[in-house]
């Protein structure tokens, strides 16, 4: 991954976010500015969505604003949404986005948003081995594959994974199999419950509901699954 390189293009009405922007992605050994476009339009007529593999695009664009845009692409790459402020994030959650930046930009978020782009772009087959784990439930070994699970559940000593196919329960406490997860495709918003960000259905500032099962979002690791989804 240190020797790829994505091409990246800047959709940006301010002259002031378009400098700053243009400046840390200059910065990052990964990243390769080709374009930076001041509306949707002209990113449009230039074919911007054909012409790069991530592009930084700014929600509050005028004549038609970035979720608009998006909607026009028939094939897109990555897309890293980019606001002022976070009132948008719910809406973009609707979208296949990569990440969702606010403003002022910190570089340490700003490479945590390029670090799952690319991870994102890196050939699926690199990733088969390492696609799964195993778990001892009811005496034997069961291979867990991690796409498959919606949420593991708290039951006292135990943890029940809850998968595609079946449920498994599980000798471990919250804290230790939570160590075992990728923490770019699951988090922990309740001290029970550990969810799985790509089985996500909906979710609001008290609750988050995960293959049709409401769960509650716990105070206190709101800000924590804020981040998790992208929208810190």
């Amino acid at each position: 991954m240190d020797d790829l390189k994505l091409t990246c293009v800047i959709i940006e009405n301010s002259i002031l976010h378009s400098k700053e922007l243009t400046k840390i992605i200059n910065q990052h050994p990964n990243l390769s500015l080709k374009n930076t476009y001041r509306n949707g339009i002209e990113a449009k007529n230039h074919k911007a969505n054909e012409n790069a593999d991530l592009i930084f695009l700014t929600v509050e664009l005028p004549f038609i604003n970035g979720f608009d845009l998006i909607e026009t692409f028939k094939e897109s790459p990555q897309i890293v949404l980019v606001s002022s402020t976070p009132t948008h994030a719910f809406r973009a959650f609707d979208y296949a986005i990569t990440d969702y930046l606010l403003k002022p930009l910190s570089p340490l978020r700003f490479g945590k948003a390029v670090k799952k782009a690319l991870h994102n772009a890196q050939p699926t087959t690199n990733h088969k081995d390492e696609a799964h784990f195993f778990v001892k439930s009811n005496s034997r070994k069961v291979k867990i594959n991690y796409m498959d699970i919606k949420w593991i559940e708290a039951l006292g000593d135990y943890v029940k994974l809850v998968t595609e196919k079946s449920n498994h329960i599980v000798l471990s406490s919250m804290k230790d199999f939570e160590k075992k997860l990728p923490d770019s495709q699951f988090v922990r918003i309740h001290k029970s419950y550990i969810i799985n960000l790509k089985r996500i259905e909906k979710f609001n500032n008290t609750m988050v509901e995960v293959e049709g099962k409401k769960i509650t979002l716990s105070r206190s690791r709101r800000d924590n699954f804020m981040s998790a989804i992208g929208t810190s």
